[in-house]
């Protein structure tokens, strides 16, 4: 049976099993078929529904929904994953960032203010701050692909579908509507232009 720190403060649906050394903190709702492995610890504010969540994780303020997480990863603030997602092991999924039906692979790291939606990630990826897959032209929804050791930088935005290969890097500011292959580093950004004011 888990630890609560304040057992009134949370909503546990019947069922719901934990493993050995679980810590739930305050003002937490899981509901639904869930499971949560052993010495997790789930941090106040966080939902979680019909998920299962493995060892060793720490969950900050977060919402998982209908998703498997693997171990050691550190989730949050504020991360919403929903949807059919499988989280591997020893990720970061971090503060503000949305995660929909996708696969992220061992050691990766979407550390903030990131959307990845239809989209599989390979090991040891680097997602920048406000990099975002444009699953969805206003009809249809399409696939991303980032494979192993691979680089993202920030503000990237990825127009589906789209494959990035093994190692590739790409610039920060970058809209990357062309595969890129492994080893290869792309930039996408139109010329900056400086003129004078006229106040």
């Amino acid at each position: 049976m888990a630890k609560f720190v304040n057992r009134s403060s949370c909503y546990i649906a019947k069922g719901v099993k934990f493993g050995k050394g679980v810590i739930i903190y305050p003002n937490v709702v899981i509901e639904g078929i869930v499971t949560i492995g052993s010495d997790t610890i789930i941090y106040n504010g966080c939902y979680i529904k019909n998920s299962t969540i493995g060892e060793n994780n720490i969950i900050y303020s977060s919402h998982i929904i209908n998703s498997d997480i693997g171990d050691n990863n550190l989730i949050g603030p504020y991360a919403y994953i929903r949807d059919n997602n499988v989280i591997k092991d020893n990720t970061r999924i971090g503060s503000f960032v949305e995660v929909k039906n996708s696969v992220i692979d061992d050691d990766t790291r979407v550390s903030h203010l990131s959307y990845i939606g239809d989209s599989t990630l390979g090991k040891n990826i680097n997602i920048g701050c406000g990099v975002v897959t444009a699953n969805y032209d206003g009809k249809n929804k399409y696939q991303t692909r980032i494979d192993d050791d691979a680089f993202i930088g920030c503000n990237t935005n990825l127009i589906a579908p789209i494959n990035i290969g093994k190692k590739a890097y790409i610039a920060a500011g970058s809209t990357i509507t062309k595969d890129v292959l492994d080893n290869e580093f792309a930039i996408a950004r139109s010329v900056q232009q400086n003129k004078m004011r006229r106040d």
